[in-house]
Formats: C-alpha cells, structure tokens, sequence
C-alpha cells in the first residue's frame, strides 16, 4: 500500500466520520426543539398553528408600532401647534397695545 492510498483512505474516513456526526447533531437538533415545543404545549401537529400565532403576532406588534409612530406624530402636531399659538397670541397682545 502506497502513501497516496493510506491518504485517500484517511480521508474518506474523515469526511465519513464528519456526514455522522452532522446526521446525529441534527437529529438531536430536531428531538430538543421538538421537547421544548412541547413544553410549552405545542404537539408537532400544530405546526400550522403555531405558524398562524406567530404571524398573528407579527401583525399585531407591527400595528402597535405604527400607532406609536402616529401618537408621536400627533404629540409633535400638537405642540408645535400650541407653540404657534401662543406666539400668535403674543404677536397679537404686543400689536393691540
């Protein structure tokens, strides 16, 4: 046996080794995903469900995002609009003297 062939065989080994240990990685992956899901009380069936909530929730937060965004649009109308009130008031009370 050649130097070569004990390389490739090495090799071989390796990279085999290596597609293992991934597989197993990712089935222990799936198995605690699958044991925290269902600690929370969602049985794999539900997926579709779980899916639904999430996208559910996904719109609600966006949606309170945006009223956010819009009450702080608001507060700053509404006191820029005050301020310039009472600067035209001001203006107003100095010319009328």
């Amino acid at each position: 046996m050649h130097e070569a062939d004990v390389k490739t065989i090495v090799m071989e080994t390796l990279i085999e080794q290596d597609r293992v240990r991934r597989s197993d990685i990712d089935a222990v992956v799936v198995k605690t995903i699958a044991t925290v899901l269902t600690s929370f009380g969602f049985e794999e069936g539900d997926r579709r469900e779980l899916r639904a909530d999430f996208q559910h929730l996904r719109r609600w937060r966006r949606s309170v995002e945006q009223a956010q965004n819009y009450t702080f649009k608001a507060v700053i109308t509404m006191l820029a609009t005050g301020f310039l009130g009472a600067v035209w008031l001001g203006i107003k009370a100095t010319l009328g003297k």
